[in-house]
């Protein structure tokens, strides 16, 4: 028999033992140890070993119910390991933190803002604080400071009771999840079939690659109105070209630049074979004939998806390019939630699969929400993701909570020290194109700090103080 004890409980063991002695207490474990207690002997030993005997195998890591949140703290990281992410650090009243990202490329402040709302609170009470907080977010990177303080909410609830994320979700549907990623771009058609083929020969089961007018630069005859061209269409403009939505960029690809286009799917397969799932990205930015001339012309390599091909807010082109083609259609990274953000596209089947980043949705539940709704209306559900590994193990718990999941992003595959931010997981993190689901506390990790220290961006310190931040300043509810 083995007492069950954290390092927690170790440490405040003296507070725990009511006054009996350690030897003491090690002679009843060693007694019950050796041959065993019946039932009808407890009733015979004293108050404290009775409990002591009776709850050994109960977590002491904390007590859920007085457990509170006391600070809110970030680390900001960028220099070449990730793309630059806030890590949120939640402290407790018990010792206890929690961990989640702010999107990547997202202001640390969109999370500050949130701590006066969230002190003194349970941390457990995840979905009530998340209805709370949500009204700070928005679409985009905006959506970064609720997601990644739900994420740290999560992470807090499972290590207070001692289970993995994905169990208080209601459970996991897989063991491993399966992952995507990008492949890093070329002008030469082949050498980019190259890379991709580098990528399977690491174990992953599927791909995408960016392909777009940017691989046409400098060729003539290619694009109308090119936004890198002679005419420099955008040197009177209040904004540049990529500030400019898709529709009102006058951007046209001729026959001679679609079909160089279409010389980097033909290159690709030709090497790769048909059997690896590929999708692509990054195409441009035109309007919707151009987006279903695109999609038209892809149909003979059989794409996994075309994605974001025109932006998310246009549901009835979408619908357009989607009927149009048989290629499937793909987008959502930047939407927030599933109310106002994903229902519309689901409800109106304007796409073929939704494509949530848990860093922009709502954090690790709403995305589940956006899965589990997908699926009632048949649509494909994916996950983008391209901060950091404690957002990525968030990810994968939402992933392995939902039914009908098909592939979680891995962006960081050139960066070899963005695994070594975190501790407590198997490593490498993605074997063979799939992560393990983790089975430990919480999100399954926890930071190492030589290594996010290394890595913080100029001027930021290491969860610096954020006292600043500890009141409310401002009314907060939406209605009279």
């Amino acid at each position: 028999m083995k007492l069950f004890r954290t390092k927690s409980s170790r440490i405040k063991q003296a507070d725990q033992t009511n006054g009996q002695s350690e030897p003491g207490r090690r002679s009843f474990l060693q007694k019950a140890g050796l041959g065993g207690l019946s039932l009808a002997t407890i009733p015979f030993l004293g108050v404290e070993e009775q409990l002591e005997y009776t709850t050994q195998k109960v977590n002491r890591y904390s007590k859920p119910t007085d457990l509170k949140i006391t600070d809110l703290r970030i680390a900001e990281i960028g220099k070449g390991v990730a793309f630059r992410t806030p890590i949120v650090r939640i402290y407790t009243n018990q010792g206890i933190v929690g961990h989640g990202d702010v999107r990547d490329g997202a202001a640390k402040e969109y999370a500050l803002f949130l701590k006066s709302r969230i002190l003194g609170e349970n941390p457990c009470n995840v979905e009530r604080l998340f209805k709370k907080i949500r009204q700070f977010g928005h679409h985009g990177r905006q959506g970064g400071g609720v997601s990644g303080v739900e994420m740290a909410l999560w992470d807090l609830a499972g290590k207070a009771y001692n289970v993995p994320v994905y169990q208080l979700l209601g459970g996991k549907y897989r063991d491993k999840v399966r992952v995507y990623c990008d492949t890093t771009i070329s002008k030469d058609p082949h050498e980019y079939a190259e890379r991709m083929q580098a990528r399977i020969d690491m174990g992953y089961t599927a791909l995408k690659m960016d392909i777009g007018i940017g691989l046409l630069e400098g060729m003539e005859g290619a694009i109308i109105n090119d936004p890198r061209g002679k005419l420099q269409p955008w040197q009177h403009e209040y904004r540049d070209y990529g500030w400019t939505k898709h529709p009102f960029t006058s951007v046209q690809i001729t026959e001679k630049g679609l079909d160089r286009l279409m010389e980097f799917l033909h290159v690709m397969r030709e090497k790769i074979g048909y059997e690896i799932p590929m999708g692509t990205d990054h195409w441009g930015h035109f309007s919707v004939n151009e987006a279903i001339k695109i999609a038209r012309a892809t149909e003979p390599y059989n794409l996994a998806y075309i994605e974001d091909i025109i932006p998310w807010q246009y549901t009835d082109q979408w619908r357009e390019i989607t009927e149009s083609s048989v290629t499937p259609t793909q987008t959502g990274e930047d939407i927030y939630m599933l109310e106002g953000g994903f229902e519309e596209l689901i409800t109106k089947r304007a796409v073929d699969i939704v494509h949530p980043d848990p860093n922009t949705a709502g954090g690790i539940l709403e995305t589940k929400r956006i899965g589990d709704f997908a699926t009632k209306h048949g649509i494909g559900f994916m996950h983008h993701h391209a901060a950091g590994p404690v957002s990525f193990l968030g990810c994968v718990h939402s992933a392995a909570a939902t039914e009908n999941f098909m592939w979680l992003e891995h962006h960081a595959v050139d960066k070899p020290d963005w695994e070594n931010l975190v501790t407590g997981i198997e490593k490498p993190i993605v074997q063979d194109g799939y992560v393990k689901v983790p089975e430990a506390p919480g999100l399954g990790v926890e930071l190492n700090e030589e290594v996010v220290e290394k890595y913080l961006i100029d001027g930021e310190k290491l969860f610096a103080p954020t006292p600043e931040w500890d009141k409310i300043r401002s009314w907060d509810r939406l209605w009279s």
